[in-house]
């Protein structure tokens, strides 16, 4: 097979003008490295199909609004599109547990596990990220009471030192922000994974 010379960047500019068969050349040229990044994480051909197509539909629809800015690097900004579209996948795939409210809230374990694989890794990223941004609406002497807690693994007695408030007030507060990130978690409806 010959070698086609033409730059990425030069096929992509094409199909933005009209020249529906470049972007035929894009895909061939990367099928193999991207489907086999989504397979790498799924490990289920159907699914594997089904991400891929999603993810040349995400990239027509944004080479045809003009909104492509990545100049010289189709394959990871492809690349980028399909991780996304594999995280969605896992988060809203039904095998996997929405997170359970009950009991103790223990949201934080899903952070501590040192045994991931890929499919793990890139969820944990996500749920990292997801209670980053729940913790930040809290209020904040509840934010900063739950980080001392569970991010320091300070004991109630140094946080009411380390706050100047009693040990039962940082309690009060831990409980609240416990209660509110419950709130905020089926407000946004968020799927955590444990």
């Amino acid at each position: 097979m010959k070698h086609d010379p033409t730059t990425d960047a030069i096929l992509v500019s094409n199909y933005i003008k009209g020249d529906e068969s470049a972007l035929g050349v894009l895909i061939k040229r990367h099928k193999q490295r991207i489907y086999s990044f989504i397979y790498s994480k799924v490990y289920d051909g159907d699914v594997a199909d089904d991400i891929f197509q999603d993810t040349f539909i995400k990239v027509i629809k944004t080479l045809k609004r003009g909104a492509y800015n990545e100049e010289g690097k189709f394959l990871p900004w492809v690349m980028r599109i399909a991780h996304n579209l594999v995280i969605d996948f896992f988060r809203k795939n039904s095998r996997m547990p929405k997170f359970d409210n009950s009991g103790e809230f223990s949201i934080f374990s899903v952070l501590s596990d040192s045994t991931l694989n890929a499919e793990k890794a890139i969820i944990k990223e996500q749920v990292e990220n997801d209670v980053r941004r729940l913790v930040d609406e809290l209020p904040e002497d509840q934010r900063e009471v739950l980080l001392m807690r569970i991010y320091n693994d300070m004991s109630f007695k140094e946080i009411s030192e380390r706050t100047g408030v009693s040990i039962n007030t940082a309690l009060g507060r831990m409980r609240y922000a416990l209660i509110n990130l419950r709130k905020i978690i089926d407000k946004h409806n968020i799927v955590l994974t444990d």
